[in-house]
């Protein structure tokens, strides 16, 4: 059923719709975060969204709006991370930055055969390197890095101090850097 929605009445539907699907959104969207935090940071952009569309479209079936801009939101938020990750990998201080063109390639919104083989390739090669670390460097890069953690909730885990946890990060992103340097080259060749 598609709901319009007179301008008066668009106050009352946002609040009664953020009573209806708050919690249960709010749970779907922690599900797949690493923390509250996000979660309620991607709640808020997806209510955001849903006051600012609400006027000037119909939504024909709101929970399977909110759900879908959640996840839409939630696959924005692990890109970006996923994008900042690249940039410290592959970045060295006296390197040029054409990093743009790796990224370009593997965080394009269209899918071809040829961008889901580079991105399988990049993630399969990653997780290959990542295996070649020594464990303490590589819980601390896949916990900062691809699980979201602080440094602190590291320390408060592992009993280590936050500097040893930094240094070990540091060499296993020289190592990823080093290890990934050929595949960055062909792929910006590509």
């Amino acid at each position: 059923m598609i709901t319009a929605i007179m301008p008066d009445d668009k106050n009352s539907h946002i609040i009664h719709t953020i009573k209806a699907y708050g919690k249960s959104l709010l749970g779907f969207i922690r599900r797949r975060v690493k923390n509250d935090a996000d979660a309620e940071d991607i709640l808020q952009d997806v209510w955001y969204q849903f006051s600012s569309v609400i006027n000037s479209e119909p939504i024909e079936q709101t929970s399977a709006w909110l759900y879908r801009v959640a996840r839409n939101k939630i696959t924005d938020k692990h890109k970006k991370k996923t994008e900042t990750l690249l940039d410290d990998m592959l970045t060295g201080e006296d390197e040029e930055d054409d990093t743009a063109d790796f990224k370009a390639i593997l965080f394009t919104e269209t899918s071809t055969p040829e961008t889901e083989y580079l991105r399988n390739l990049f993630w399969d090669q990653l997780f290959i390197a990542l295996d070649e670390l020594p464990n303490e460097q590589k819980d601390v890069f896949v916990w900062h890095e691809l699980e979201n953690m602080s440094f602190q909730e590291i320390a408060d885990i592992t009993g280590e101090k936050m500097q040893t946890l930094v240094s070990r990060k540091r060499y296993a992103v020289l190592h990823l850097r080093k290890r990934l340097e050929q595949l960055y080259k062909e792929i910006t060749e590509y």
